[in-house]
């Protein structure tokens, strides 16, 4: 099969620039059916046709993000693990046999996540030192402050932040990312059972089924559009009573609103329940 397939004759969406925008582009593109995608995956194997190969990578763009999401801990950027899960994603088109009987998105997330594991483990030793311009000054000058390579007593820590200019507790948390050691990516070959567990033991595994995963974020991403969506269509006096009934962590009262505009509690159940009738025949449009 040709290398075409990972290099730019496959074009996708760029990451480059506004990541939402990235991301709302990607979510736009349909999903595949399974006979689609089946469809496609032969002509590409039996034909080499490229743009079978691209309609298969788009439309499973929106799962990379997803994946790529599950390790925003590791303090790397989420466009960052994105380019790299698409590469993980293209490569498994070129490898994906529709005769095995499973959907792509379920061969394609060990891909993925293995480009995206390679990506985290180059840059594990650089993780969060200094992310901010405070804790950059900081991080050098702290560098230059310690007169020895142990730790510092509670003398040096009062004198580091009294030169600095920051809390001592500030001045203790860089020293500790100072003089934190850099650790095992995976655990060595011969490590004993009760060996601390290596950084990839706690990698995320969203379940035995990817299809299944990448369909539910999906349809919740779907519905919080379509409630968007429905709320603009309201007036701003029927918004504001469904979103500080329903929407809000602190929920008001008929009375509480009643009171606020003037009007029987009677007449604010009123407005909510044509806001409600009006909202649920949009999301019915929109299903």
């Amino acid at each position: 099969m040709s290398q075409a397939l990972v290099t730019a004759n496959i074009p996708v969406p760029s990451v480059v620039g506004s990541l939402d925008a990235y991301i709302s582009a990607v979510h736009r593109i349909p999903v595949l059916s399974q006979e689609e995608e089946q469809a496609l995956s032969r002509r590409y194997l039996e034909e080499n046709d490229l743009s079978s190969a691209r309609k298969l990578v788009m439309s499973h763009l929106r799962f990379v993000v997803h994946v790529a999401r599950g390790y925003s801990g590791y303090g790397l950027q989420l466009g960052d693990l994105i380019q790299e899960g698409n590469i993980g994603l293209m490569k498994a088109v070129k490898r994906f046999d529709p005769d095995q009987g499973v959907r792509l998105v379920s061969f394609a997330v060990h891909w993925i996540r293995a480009e995206m594991h390679e990506f985290i483990l180059k840059n594990w030793r650089i993780v969060k030192v200094a992310t901010t311009k405070a804790q950059r000054k900081l991080f050098f000058n702290l560098r230059k402050s310690k007169k020895r390579l142990g730790w510092m007593n509670a003398e040096e820590v009062r004198t580091v932040a009294k030169d600095l200019g920051v809390p001592e507790a500030t001045v203790r948390e860089m020293e500790s990312r100072l003089s934190g050691r850099d650790v095992g990516f995976e655990a060595p070959v011969d490590a004993d059972e009760d060996a601390k567990p290596a950084p990839a033991a706690f990698l995320v595994d969203d379940g035995a089924d990817p299809y299944d995963t990448v369909s539910d974020a999906d349809q919740s991403d779907n519905e919080l559009e379509t409630l968007s969506a429905a709320l603009e269509k309201l007036d701003d006096r029927s918004r504001d009573i469904i979103q500080r009934r329903w929407l809000n962590d602190e929920k008001a009262t008929l009375q509480d609103l009643a009171d606020e505009y003037g009007v029987s509690a009677e007449r604010i159940r009123q407005v909510e329940a044509n806001a409600m009738k009006k909202m649920r025949g949009l999301f019915a449009a929109a299903a």
